[in-house]
C-alpha cells in the first residue's frame, strides 16, 4: 500500500493540483466580516483579497484538533500508513496540535504507521516539498525515504519575498506601526525570507520595479543548479507581476519548471493583496 501523504492549506496548492498529486488537504480557518470559513472551501483567496482591499482584517485560526483526530484516526484504522508534512511550527500552532493527536491516535492504534513533519516552510514553499513527497509516494517509495527527501527539502527550501503594503504585516504584529507608516510614506519595498520556519527582514528596497530583479540577483546568490529545479512563485492577487518574475527566472536559469499558484486565504490574510513570493532550493534536487 502506497503512502498517504496529508499537507494544510497553508502549502497553497490549487485544488486541481491537490487532487492530481493524491493528496489529503486540511484547511486552516479564516474568519473575516464576522463569519468562519475552511481554507480553500469555503473562501477563495480572491474573496480574502477583495475583502481586504475594502478594509476587512481577517483572522486566521489552525486546523482544529477534531479534523486532526478524525483524518488521523480514519487511515490508522484502515491500516494506511500516511505522513503529515505541517505548516511551519514558527507561523502556526498547527504542528503543536497534530503532535498531540499523533500521540492519542498512536496510543489508541499502537501499530499504526504515520507521522508528523514539520517542514519549517509556508506557501509555495511548503507546497514544493507537498508535490515532491507526493510524487514518491505515488512512485511507491517506502515511507523513510519519502521522509528522508521531504526533511531535505524542508532544510534547504528558499522564501524570498516582498509585500505591497507593510499595513498588512503591521496588522499581523509582523512589523512595528511606525516602519509601516514610514514604509508606505517612502514607496519601500521590503524583502523578506524564510529562516527556520520565522519570518526574516531581508533587505528595503525603495521602488516596486526594482524588487523583481532583485529577487532574481537574490536567487542567483543563493541558488544551487536551478536549472535542474521545480521552482515556484505564489502572489497575493498580482498574476502580472508573478508573471514579470518567472520571464526573468527563464531568460536568467532556464528551471526545470515553474509553478504560478495564488497565496491562499490564510497567509494571504496576514501578507495582504501584492504579496510576491519566490521559492527555490539552496541546494540540488532529490
Amino acid at each position: 500500500m502506497n503512502v498517504k501523504i496529508v499537507c494544510d492549506s497553508a502549502c497553497d496548492l490549487s485544488v486541481e493540483s491537490l487532487h492530481k498529486l493524491n493528496v489529503h488537504c486540511l484547511p486552516l480557518g479564516v474568519t473575516i466580516g464576522g463569519e468562519e470559513f475552511e481554507d480553500g472551501k469555503t473562501i477563495t483567496p480572491d474573496q480574502v483579497y477583495s475583502l481586504m482591499r475594502d478594509g476587512e482584517a481577517p483572522k486566521t485560526s489552525q486546523v482544529s484538533p477534531q479534523a486532526f483526530r478524525d483524518t488521523f484516526t480514519s487511515f490508522a484504522r484502515d491500516n494506511q500508513p500516511f505522513i503529515y508534512f505541517a505548516f511551519s511550527s514558527e507561523l502556526s500552532g498547527t504542528y503543536q496540535t497534530a503532535k498531540m493527536i499523533e500521540q492519542e491516535v498512536k496510543e489508541e492504534f499502537p501499530n499504526a504507521q504515520f507521522e508528523v513533519i514539520d517542514t519549517k516552510a509556508a506557501s509555495m514553499g511548503y507546497g514544493l516539498i507537498v508535490m515532491r513527497v507526493a510524487e514518491l509516494a505515488e512512485q511507491g517509495k517506502d515511507f523513510n525515504s519519502i521522509i528522508e527527501t521531504g526533511q531535505y527539502y524542508s532544510a534547504y527550501m528558499e522564501h524570498i519575498f516582498t509585500v505591497d503594503d507593510l499595513e498588512y504585516l503591521q496588522r499581523g504584529g509582523r512589523v512595528s506601526k511606525t516602519a509601516a507608516f514610514v514604509g508606505s510614506l517612502l514607496r519601500i519595498k521590503p524583502l523578506l525570507h524564510v529562516e527556520d520556519g520565522k519570518l526574516i527582514p531581508l533587505e528595503k528596497i525603495r521602488g516596486a520595479k526594482k524588487v523583481l530583479s532583485r529577487m532574481t540577483e537574490i536567487m542567483k546568490e543563493r541558488g544551487t543548479a536551478l536549472d535542474q529545479q521545480r521552482i515556484a512563485i505564489s502572489h497575493g492577487d498580482d498574476l502580472e507581476n508573478a508573471e514579470k518574475l518567472a520571464e526573468l527566472i527563464r531568460k536568467e536559469f532556464g528551471p526545470r519548471d515553474i509553478e504560478i499558484e495564488m497565496v491562499g486565504s490564510v497567509i494571504g490574510s496576514h501578507a495582504g493583496p501584492g504579496t510576491i513570493a519566490l521559492f527555490f532550493l539552496n541546494q540540488p534536487p532529490q
